[in-house]
């Protein structure tokens, strides 16, 4: 995790793909999933991002951040998308951004 802390995410994936080729205990890989998913967020990779929250929930079903990262990142396009003008596409992301917020309040 030095790598990442460091800012050098390329490296910091390379290795968090190793330890995910080497872990087999779900719950372990979760948390692997999840720095995966931070490094995206960093690189404003916000696809990639969700996609990995998504796959560490589906191991741990208990990662309050993972939630607020998810729903962090869907406000995110919301305001990116009251910014292009498309209100009907904001209100979705917002009301996503809302679901994953209640459900990380519940963990």
């Amino acid at each position: 995790m030095s790598a990442q802390s460091e800012g050098k995410y390329a490296e910091a994936l390379q290795n968090y793909y190793e330890a995910m080729r080497l872990e087999m205990d779900p719950y372990d890989r979760s948390y692997i999933l999840y720095n995966i998913g931070l490094i995206h967020t960093s690189n404003g990779e916000h696809t990639k991002a969700l996609e990995y929250y998504f796959r560490a929930l589906e191991r741990n079903p208990f990662l309050p951040q993972a939630l607020n990262n998810m729903a962090v990142i869907c406000h995110y396009r919301g305001e990116q998308a009251i910014q292009e003008g498309d209100s009907e596409i904001a209100e979705v992301w917002f009301a996503q951004a809302a679901e994953y917020w209640k459900q990380a309040i519940v963990l």
